[in-house]
């Protein structure tokens, strides 16, 4: 029923194209700009923080992400003409409940899994915690990374699975299509750069994650709740000189990076259990259904909710 909710709006390919290709187009150039500088995304990033500091930094870095999540909400509205929670979410209203769970959930594993490695090798880490530049960080990540993360889970997640669900009458073909382009979003990543191509296995792994968790929940609280608590405490937690986000965190990773398979684990171990998790407090049930089954017509759309009408 989730992806069938774009029906709620005024339909037109172009008008799910649009945004998509755009941003897409935005990545390509910059990938394309990446691999052509002579100088190093990690060396790019320490000139710029040398410049500004690293609070200006991450804030630059944030700031179209920011504006492309109020872009997607009201291009909805205006455009589409759809109502932001049906573009959120099957049930009647969003549940707040649900998006605070997921954020507490993986919040409090991320800090127990860094806490645990931080024991366990505290020669890769220098306690790095400043408290008035730590506390002006805080302050920059909360109130602007969950809209970063949002923008990400609306476009992809809300937006795109849609368009494409609606187009395509499948829920697979979504699936698949948004997980690979999340993943592909992230190739310019000073991550990437530095662990190799290897590394867009995690991100198109999460972002299959996501997928799942969106289709099966039929709405995207808990992917945005999980996504929220991923970047938001990993960026008060921990910070490296060749990551993305290199904040005012309390602690810094100093050990020499390297792909190996502590990358992998949470795709084939972590997400797989937290699938389970969910699934039991949820009560998810027809999964074959709900993630390879088809989408309802527009007509089946209409006569399944005037149906529920007359049940309620």
């Amino acid at each position: 029923m989730y992806i069938a909710q774009g029906y709620k709006g005024d339909i037109g390919l172009w008008k799910y194209l649009f945004l998509p290709l755009g941003f897409i187009g935005l990545m390509a150039i910059n990938y394309i700009l990446t691999i052509n500088s002579t100088v190093s995304v990690e060396d790019a990033m320490q000139q710029m923080i040398e410049q500004l500091g690293s609070n200006m930094v991450l804030i630059i870095a944030l700031i179209p992400l920011v504006v492309g999540f109020f872009v997607v909400l009201g291009w909805t509205k205006l455009i589409h003409q759809q109502t932001i929670t049906s573009l959120t979410t099957s049930r009647k209203k969003v549940d707040w409940k649900r998006i605070f769970f997921a954020f507490g959930v993986w919040g409090g594993i991320t800090i127990l899994i860094t806490g645990l490695d931080i024991y366990f090798s505290p020669d890769d880490y220098v306690f790095n915690l400043d408290w008035p530049k730590f506390l002006s960080l805080a302050v920059i990540a909360v109130l602007l990374i969950p809209l970063q993360t949002s923008f990400e889970e609306y476009l992809f997640r809300g937006h795109m699975m849609q368009g494409l669900g609606i187009a395509t009458k499948s829920r697979l073909i979504p699936l698949l299509v948004t997980s690979f382009l999340f993943g592909l979003m992230h190739i310019a990543n000073p991550e990437v750069e530095k662990l190799g191509l290897g590394i867009m296995v995690y991100y198109i792994g999460t972002g299959l994650f996501l997928g799942i968790l969106t289709l099966m929940d039929e709405g995207l609280e808990l992917a945005l709740g999980f996504h929220a608590a991923n970047n938001l405490i990993t960026a008060l937690l921990v910070t490296a000189d060749w990551t993305a986000f290199q904040t005012h965190s309390i602690y810094k990773d100093i050990s020499e990076p390297a792909m190996g398979w502590d990358v992998l684990i949470p795709i084939f171990v972590v997400y797989p259990l937290l699938l389970l998790f969910f699934a039991r407090k949820y009560k998810w049930t027809h999964w074959r259904e709900r993630l390879f089954g088809k989408v309802l017509t527009r007509e089946e759309f209409v006569a399944q909710n005037d149906t529920d009408s007359l049940v309620a």
